[in-house]
């Protein structure tokens, strides 16, 4: 072959590259993972947002939204595993599961320091959420600053006796998600903490395997728990919501139209999901009231005496002066 024909197969070579990398990178199939079920209010409010995202991409980009990760074995930290090697496209997750791959995260759950939803988002829309959004990125995970979903504050339930002051914790077992703050702080209540994924906790409770579990009061409604406890101790020892993340690698190939339409309807379909959760949770008591559980106001001075000035000295330590700054320019001085 001489060096003429050389060229022009190299070059239609090349070409036809172009056109079968061009065709394949015009369109994208993506998942996204949550650990709720499907009939739950962030099920409906992601497939909402994703299939907005569809329509105005033209179909370009379509994610399909699966509920309880898809039941992988391993629920959430197998997901972030996922997410992270690239294997998962988007997922939710509570900050306080994500510190497993980027520490930081875990300070969106740092007890008594949140006093409204008000203030959360704030501070997570905000300079605190940015710098959380920079830590994923190093950990090749994208962060959407203003993807965090509503999920409200933790109340304790228990199966057989209330809680009303923070000695009513010692040697509880104590169902906890897979985050060290969630150890940590119920250690320092005297309780038992017992790790279990939330697939599984109305099972552990039946059971009788754990004493009780900490969550937010639509968490209790969705997943049934009121079959399986008796009373709740309103704490709100801690907020918690679910991060909206993306595999960094995926995100950034994507076209700058296309991640556009992603940020827009991101924010639109999370502020929609705020108000509902919060509105939700205002409803809950009165109709978790009504299918038996017994509420009690818990005397929350006690849970702080308890922590004293040690567990927040240990988690300013933990974190960095940098973050620790940003969340006591929203809340005020802790510990």
């Amino acid at each position: 072959m001489n060096a003429t024909r050389r060229r022009l197969v190299a070059a239609t070579g090349l070409a036809l590259t172009g056109c079968a990398a061009g065709t394949r990178e015009t369109s994208w199939k993506a998942r996204q993972f949550h650990n709720q079920p499907a009939q739950s209010h962030q099920h409906q409010f992601l497939s909402d947002l994703w299939a907005q995202v569809a329509k105005e991409t033209d179909g370009r980009l379509q994610v399909t939204v699966y509920p309880q990760n898809n039941n992988i074995p391993g629920s959430d930290p197998a997901a972030l595993d996922m997410l992270q090697a690239g294997e998962l496209e988007f997922f939710t997750l509570m900050g306080g599961i994500l510190g497993r791959k980027v520490p930081v995260a875990e300070i969106q759950g740092m007890p008594f320091a949140f006093t409204s939803h008000a203030q959360v988002h704030q501070a997570n829309d905000g300079a605190l959420g940015e710098y959380i959004g920079r830590e994923c990125a190093a950990k090749g995970i994208y962060r959407f600053q203003y993807g965090l979903l509503e999920n409200g504050f933790r109340q304790i339930s228990t199966v057989d006796r209330p809680v009303r002051t923070a000695e009513d914790l010692r040697g509880m077992k104590m169902r906890v998600p897979d985050g060290q703050m969630f150890r940590e702080l119920f250690s320092a209540l005297e309780a038992e903490p017992v790790t279990i994924n939330i697939r599984e906790l109305y099972e552990a409770l039946k059971a009788k395997r754990v004493d009780a579990q900490e969550n937010p009061l639509v968490i209790t409604e969705v997943n049934r728990l009121y079959e399986v406890t008796k009373y709740v101790a309103v704490t709100n020892h801690m907020w918690s919501g679910f991060n909206l993340l993306g595999n960094l690698d995926f995100w950034t190939r994507l076209p700058a139209g296309v991640q556009d339409a992603v940020q827009r309807n991101v924010r639109k379909y999370v502020a929609m999901q705020r108000a509902y959760t919060d509105d939700l949770n205002r409803q809950l008591g009165d109709k978790l009231a009504a299918r038996g559980l017994v509420f009690n106001n818990a005397d929350v001075a006690s849970f702080r005496r308890k922590l004293g000035g040690g567990f927040y000295q240990r988690w300013k330590n933990e974190f960095g002066p940098t973050a620790w700054g940003l969340l006591e320019r929203e809340v005020g001085k802790l510990g």
